[in-house]
């Protein structure tokens, strides 16, 4: 294993374990829900985590430790504007499926 995948595989576990944590803390984690900064999706808290003014849910934080274990970027707002596209598909189907739902 090459550096670059013993770092992902280092923060594969370390974000599985933020997320286990978090639900051991606070089993209502699981059941409270936010839409995620960069991608869109609304998301259990449990293995989120606030980085200024956003909060990433754990699908995220690890794209974002990752990126910041291997220097492919410094700062959050990278990763948000990166994931722009990601959060605009997101909402597109939000309203999609809202729209399904009152048309039946």
């Amino acid at each position: 294993m090459n550096e670059q995948e013993q770092i992902i595989a280092d923060m594969q576990q370390v974000v599985e374990q933020m997320f286990k944590d978090d639900v051991e803390e606070n089993p209502d984690s699981l059941n409270e829900y936010f839409d995620c900064s960069a991608c869109g999706k609304n998301a259990p808290l449990a293995g989120s985590v606030q980085y200024g003014k956003y909060r990433l849910c754990n699908s995220c934080v690890l794209l974002a430790e990752t990126g910041f274990a291997l220097k492919k970027f410094n700062n959050i707002q990278a990763l948000i504007d990166a994931m722009e596209d990601k959060r605009l598909e997101e909402l597109c189907d939000f309203i999609k499926k809202d729209e399904a739902k009152g048309n039946n």
